[in-house]
């Protein structure tokens, strides 16, 4: 089966500085990958790379089926593909306030898409259902949890039928209870066959819910393999200064 997402050789530079060198990674359909790292690492870059959010140096990106190259970005118009097969969730859920949960999941299918009102709500609901916040579509934003409100931005990115989803850091303003609700989603979401590249700082998530870890030091993939090894006994430096840096005080 092939992958959601192949990175290959992927190089970003600002300036004389090389933020990202060589990064090879890739996410299979059904398969939750933690990207790890130290603030500093990259990560924010490569998550802004597979967005098409940013342009690199070197190196190729295939995500969704969708082939981004070296160069500039390309301009919006030309990644309607692209948005359609990669869903993105933000570290702050960036739901629009003037709008309820049940219009920030339409307005996509609506606008960009161009469904169907009938057929975009159905989705919609559909999803908030699936979620557990379907009784929370007519609330807005300011009148959400933040488990909530992850659950409705997860909602909004899932609408196009993405294969591959993106979250950065999204477990940074939850509980643990909510921690493990929203690893509870996210499973079942791989179970679907979708792919999941999940940012984040957040070690127990990560060795809880992660199938694979890949741990990202300067710009360099320095480890990688099953969460519960990587995350139990790391070969590398950088992983152990990643555990250090989580552990409480």
């Amino acid at each position: 089966m092939n992958p959601v997402l192949s990175i290959h050789g992927l190089h970003v530079a600002h300036g004389a500085r090389q933020v990202l060198r060589g990064v090879d990674l890739t996410v299979a359909p059904g398969e939750i990958v933690a990207l790890m790292g130290v603030s500093g690492a990259g990560k924010s870059t490569v998550l802004r790379c597979v967005a098409a959010l940013q342009a690199f140096d070197a190196g190729s990106v295939q995500a969704g089926g969708f082939a981004l190259r070296p160069g500039p970005v390309p301009r919006e118009r030309s990644l309607r593909e692209l948005r359609g097969r990669v869903g993105m969730v933000f570290q702050a859920h960036s739901l629009f306030e003037h709008l309820t949960a049940l219009q920030n999941v339409t307005l996509a299918p609506l606008h960009a898409l161009r469904w169907a009102p009938a057929r975009a709500e159905a989705v919609a609901m559909e999803l908030l259902g699936m979620l557990g916040v379907a009784g929370r579509a007519g609330a807005y934003p300011r009148q959400l949890s933040g488990g909530e409100a992850q659950r409705v931005a997860i909602a909004r990115a899932l609408a196009p039928d993405p294969a591959l989803l993106l979250m950065d850091e999204p477990t940074s303003a939850l509980d643990p209870a909510r921690r493990g609700a929203l690893g509870d989603a996210l499973s079942a979401l791989a179970a679907q066959g979708r792919g999941l590249l999940i940012f984040t700082h957040d070690t127990d998530f990560a060795r809880e819910h992660a199938h694979r870890v890949a741990v990202l030091s300067e710009g360099v993939m320095v480890e990688s393999g099953a969460a519960a090894e990587i995350l139990t006994r790391p070969a590398h430096p950088a992983t152990r200064e990643l555990l250090r840096g989580s552990a409480p005080d």
